[in-house]
């Protein structure tokens, strides 16, 4: 259970620069039961793109060496910040309800069940 432990305190962190960063909407999703993609799920959203790219931008840089991968650094409309265990997603607002990876994931038809790829 160290791996679970060290993933829950990075989870910590990050909400914390989250919080800092002025980040609206935390959501959190335990996902470990349903997916192979990661444990967790953090969706937020910025108020305008410049906002979406401050957010990432203080994850990345006091995050770095954490950090597996990286996507839609130059739309700034949303961005995906992948830590392996947790991936997180900064939205616009519009974009954010747009997609509604909230819905997605909280669906209550899905079984407990998890689905990997491949």
């Amino acid at each position: 259970m160290k791996i679970n432990a060290e993933v829950k305190k990075l989870l910590k962190k990050i909400i914390k620069e989250l919080e800092e960063s002025k980040a609206n909407d935390i959501e959190i999703l335990d996902i470990k039961n349903r997916s192979a993609l990661a444990d967790y799920i953090i969706i937020v959203s910025g108020t305008s793109s410049r906002h979406v790219s401050s957010i990432v931008s203080k994850i990345l840089k006091l995050n770095k060496k954490k950090i597996l991968s990286t996507e839609g650094l130059k739309s700034k409309d949303w961005m995906i910040v992948d830590f392996g265990d947790i991936i997180l997603n900064v939205f616009k607002p519009e974009i954010r309800e747009h997609y509604s990876l909230e819905k997605i994931w909280k669906n209550n038809d899905l079984k407990d069940e998890k689905f990997g790829f491949g």
